[in-house]
């Protein structure tokens, strides 16, 4: 049997297509599973330990090749997970005998999929949105994430982190994002990571993007913070950045793709978030707390598919850095 799947957004959604990826090899452990992704995000493709072969869509031109080899691919089935005009002509082409979208997709996209599968995105978090394609296969595949982290590091990542920060333990506050929104306040990251280095004698390391709004952010909170404070946004590649993140004993950051990373390898991690609501998008792993900017001065412990947002100033520095050091105290046990 032979799988296609179809993940043409961002990082952060490849990431959270994993389980379903990892439950489908549950399921089949003989089949041939194919990821087609984007040149963005392709980077990360060797820490997915489920696939056996990749296909990028690269980031301009028309990707004639990419439109070939899906052409000659012949799957068994392929699942769209991305939904968007492109992602319907892939499936298409793919001339799959089980072509997989969820419900009420435009009307000219529907003759790209022979079923179309029912699941509420506003009322469940995005894995299990994911994982409820599965169910639409014949045979079905059983929609339950896998216990065990998603991605796998490879050893070359891992020496790459060690010849980077050394072999001493480090705390990752990764303050940057796409959407300035989303940014927390500079001098509340900045009294987060005195804190931790006050009370643990502990590296911190700073990561982000490298586009102009976002360096300035960062360079505010460096600007901040002690000297001992290593800055890599924009320095390190993607696959490297992962590896960055799967190392480190605490991983403090906004909604963006390093929350989904740190989550896919079980990291422990603190979550922020504000315009958006966690409930579609926080880390579910025993190691993870969430902030919410709508419900500011503790985690959360529940969580609602209807809640709003709230500015990100709402967040205080004294209760996240306090959830801080319970995550450390337990992380760097001997």
């Amino acid at each position: 049997m032979h799988f296609l799947f179809l993940q043409l957004k961002r990082i952060g959604d490849l990431v959270l297509t994993a389980p379903a990826l990892a439950a489908l090899r549950v399921q089949f452990p003989k089949a041939r599973i194919t990821l087609a992704t984007t040149e963005t995000c392709a980077p990360l493709t060797p820490l997915f330990p489920h696939l056996d072969t990749t296909l990028v869509l690269p980031r301009s031109g028309p990707g004639l090749a990419f439109w070939k080899t899906l052409l000659a691919l012949r799957p068994d089935a392929c699942l769209d997970f991305t939904g968007t005009d492109r992602s319907a002509l892939a499936a298409w082409i793919s001339r799959a005998p089980q072509r997989l979208a969820f419900s009420a997709p435009p009307r000219f996209r529907m003759r790209a999929y022979t079923r179309l599968i029912d699941s509420p995105v506003r009322e469940r978090h995005t894995v299990d949105h994911h994982l409820q394609l599965l169910t639409g296969l014949n045979p079905p595949a059983a929609a339950q994430e896998p216990d065990s982290p998603h991605l796998v590091l490879p050893p070359a990542e891992s020496a790459a982190v060690h010849r980077l920060l050394g072999q001493d333990p480090f705390v990752v506050l990764h303050p940057g994002t796409a959407r300035p929104e989303k940014f927390w306040v500079p001098n509340r990251w900045a009294a987060l990571a005195r804190e931790i280095q006050n009370q643990f004698q502990i590296r911190v390391v700073l990561t982000g993007g490298s586009d102009p709004f976002e360096q300035e952010h960062l360079q505010r909170i460096h600007a901040a913070i002690p000297g001992s404070c290593m800055d890599l946004s924009g320095k390190i590649p993607l696959s490297t950045f992962a590896a960055v993140l799967a190392s480190a004993r605490l991983v403090v950051s906004t909604d963006t793709a390093a929350l989904h990373l740190a989550s896919a390898f079980r990291v422990p991690q603190i979550a922020l978030f504000g315009p958006t609501n966690p409930f579609h998008w926080r880390p579910r792993h025993p190691q993870a707390m969430v902030f919410s900017a709508a419900h500011p001065d503790a985690p959360m412990a529940a969580f609602e598919p209807r809640m709003k947002g709230a500015p990100m100033d709402r967040i205080q520095a004294g209760p996240v850095a306090r959830c801080a050091s319970e995550l450390l105290a337990v992380s760097l046990r001997p």
